[in-house]
């Protein structure tokens, strides 16, 4: 298992590198066949105005997952100690997870049915509507303020719903192991999960090269037993 330590505003000392070594460690103990690498990024702000101004964020490399988390306090040793806490419940959910799916799993046939039969608005007419992601997220400056590259391993769309639970985000952008195209899974406003899937060639110009379809038959983290 790989371990990179990278600081933004801060000095990563022995001490500090030391503690984030045991911490991981201590973390990762039983999962570590599991993980090929782990990114840990500590910064510091410099705005006497933000109490937590110390944080970390650690990012998991699993071999079709992502599990990322990240923390702030006044401390930065406290909130070292905070992630790794939480890493370590998300890998036991994870666990707990495949687990579960050794037992039950999803009939491709009823998730591809599901996936292909788009969303129809009462005028017959197949309407992609993103606006749901769009709502997620505050109003965004008009420069892009920060560029991260990633790893993009194939997947499932259960997996890719299982990664979106892991990291806690709105919306998770993955490759589809079936198509090999970028898809994008997003929780919805009104329950229940979206997948954005790119048209065929033929349809883009016409259709804005997106199709949108509602995901069911998978099960989220949460409510596997």
């Amino acid at each position: 298992m790989k371990l990179v330590i990278q600081g933004k505003n801060i000095e990563i000392t022995d001490a500090i590198r030391a503690h984030v070594h045991q911490k991981i460690e201590k973390a990762t103990a039983h999962f570590q066949s599991l993980i090929s690498k782990v990114d840990v990024n500590l910064s510091v702000e410099n705005n006497p105005r933000i109490a937590t101004n110390q944080s970390t964020e650690v990012t998991l490399f699993l071999s079709n997952a992502v599990v990322r988390a990240e923390e702030s306090s006044e401390n930065l040793y406290a909130s070292i100690d905070m992630v790794t806490d939480k890493i370590t419940r998300q890998l036991r959910k994870y666990k707990e997870k495949r687990r579960h799916q050794d037992h039950t799993s999803v009939r491709p046939t009823d998730l591809e049915s599901t996936l292909n039969a788009p969303e129809i608005t009462p005028e017959g007419r197949e309407e992609p509507d993103i606006s749901e992601v769009l709502s997620h997220s505050p109003t965004l400056p008009a420069t892009v303020v920060r560029t991260k590259y990633f790893a993009m391993p194939a997947m499932t769309v259960q997996e890719a719903l299982e990664n979106l639970e892991l990291v806690g985000h709105d919306f998770y952008m993955f490759r589809n192991i079936d198509s090999g195209e970028i898809n994008v899974i997003y929780e919805r406003n009104h329950n229940g999960y979206g997948l954005l899937q790119p048209r065929q060639n033929h349809d883009k110009a016409a259709h804005n090269g997106y199709k949108e379809a509602t995901v069911a038959n998978v099960t989220p983290l949460s409510q596997a037993s």
